[in-house]
C-alpha cells in the first residue's frame, strides 16, 4: 500500500473520520531498500484516517442433500472499514505526537488532611 490508497479492512468499529494507526506492519519496501520483519517490523506504523464502514459483497451459503429434496440457501455480508492510508513511519523514524490536552481541574475541590 502506500500514501493516498483507499483499503477495506476488517471492522475497526472507529468512527469516520478519527485515525488510526495499525502497528502490525510485515514489509516496508521503500525503492530498493526492503526491511522485512520476523513475524512484524518493529517500531513501524501505518497510520490513516477512517472513511467509516460498508458492507461487502454477498457470500451464498448453499447446502444440498440429494435424493432427499433438501436444500437451504443462506446468504451473508460482512461488515468492512475503509480506510485512506495517510502515511507509513518506518522503523526509527520519529512519528508525529498528538497535541496534548490541558488537564482540567475542578474549581473548589481540596484534598482533606487526616
Amino acid at each position: 500500500m502506500s500514501p493516498g490508497q483507499t483499503i477495506e479492512i476488517e471492522r475497526l468499529g472507529a468512527a469516520e473520520g478519527s485515525r488510526v494507526e495499525l502497528d502490525k506492519v510485515l514489509c516496508i519496501a521503500d525503492g530498493d531498500k526492503v526491511t522485512l520483519g520476523t513475524p512484524t517490523v518493529e517500531g513501524a506504523k501505518v497510520i490513516a484516517t477512517s472513511q467509516g464502514e460498508a458492507k461487502g459483497d454477498k457470500t451464498v451459503v448453499l447446502k444440498f442433500k440429494s435424493k432427499i429434496r433438501y436444500s437451504v440457501k443462506r446468504g451473508h455480508r460482512q461488515t468492512h472499514t475503509r480506510l485512506t492510508v495517510d502515511r507509513i513511519v518506518g522503523p526509527g523514524a520519529a512519528p508525529e505526537e498528538p497535541a496534548k490536552k490541558p488537564s482540567r481541574r475542578r474549581k473548589g475541590v481540596t484534598k482533606r488532611g487526616t
